[in-house]
């Protein structure tokens, strides 16, 4: 099922704007405490822990389950990778041949049932020959780190569906960062600008950048940081996408700026950013 995004302002000649939060620390200054005036917000993951937005986008097992059972995606839209919907009665057979360790099952169940549910996860078997090829195909690599990476949200997430819930699922793009897919719905919308906050990219020498490491569904603050080859080419991928939608990156201060020379992306600092969105 598809939400229609109901933006801010319908005024004849009024720019569609959009803010994406993404979960870098970068954005750890700033409070989405009240509504922007003529602004649809979008958000990845935990940030729903914090406050509200218009749009919230989540392509991991662990942390859609955990929004669907928090009661957040009963009064806010959201969209949600890879989340087919199956009869409830299928859970039951679905490990009929499975030689799935119990504590690996995670199964939530919904107050008003609505006789669906979604079925997701990795197959420890299946991913444990993944890891083998993925240390030896990557010698140069942590392999602790590189273990405990993949290891992420290994096993079943069973999530019974409730009625009328806001959740739609994510048709494109797919397999992609959370932050690189909410940037493109956001762009699917007709939007005119894009403000793009807390989108840190990462490193690999550096330990890992998110505002909610070493929580709930999150890596801990101990590991490193990713490469940002993919996260750079799924961004440079929307920018080129939509020629006619102006893109803010918003607060850049890690040295040279990525994509500065793509012509529909510009660097804001705090202060620029307030002033365009008439931030008080």
């Amino acid at each position: 099922m598809f939400w229609k995004i109901e933006y801010k302002n319908y005024e004849k000649g009024y720019i569609i704007k959009h803010l994406v939060l993404g979960n870098g620390e970068s954005r750890a200054w700033f409070n989405l405490s009240k509504t922007i005036d003529g602004v649809t917000t979008w958000g990845c993951n935990a940030i729903y822990r914090d406050t509200v937005v218009d749009n919230l986008v989540s392509i991991d097992y662990a942390m859609q389950q955990e929004i669907y059972t928090s009661g957040y995606s009963l009064t806010n839209r959201c969209f949600f990778n890879n989340w087919s919907k199956l009869p409830s009665d299928f859970s039951q057979t679905f490990f009929m041949g499975l030689n799935i360790p119990e504590e690996l099952i995670h199964e939530s169940y919904a107050k008003v049932p609505s006789g669906e549910c979604v079925i997701s996860g990795k197959d420890p078997v299946t991913l444990e020959e993944k890891i083998k090829l993925a240390i030896q195909s990557n010698p140069n690599l942590d392999v602790s780190d590189l273990t405990q990476k993949m290891e992420k949200d290994m096993g079943v997430w069973i999530t019974h569906l409730e009625e009328n819930d806001m959740v739609s699922t994510i048709d494109f793009p797919v397999g992609w960062s959370a932050g690189s897919t909410a940037i493109h719905l956001a762009c699917q919308r007709e939007t005119e600008e894009v403000y793009m906050l807390g989108f840190d990219l990462s490193s690999y020498a550096e330990p890992i950048n998110n505002i909610y490491k070493g929580t709930d569904n999150y890596l801990p603050a101990s590991a490193k940081g990713f490469n940002p080859i993919n996260w750079m080419n799924e961004l440079k991928t929307v920018f080129n996408e939509f020629p006619n939608t102006q893109f803010y990156w918003v607060d850049w201060s890690y040295g040279t700026p990525p994509c500065y020379n793509i012509k529909n992306v510009r660097y804001l600092t705090k202060a620029e950013f307030y002033d365009k969105l008439n931030i008080l």
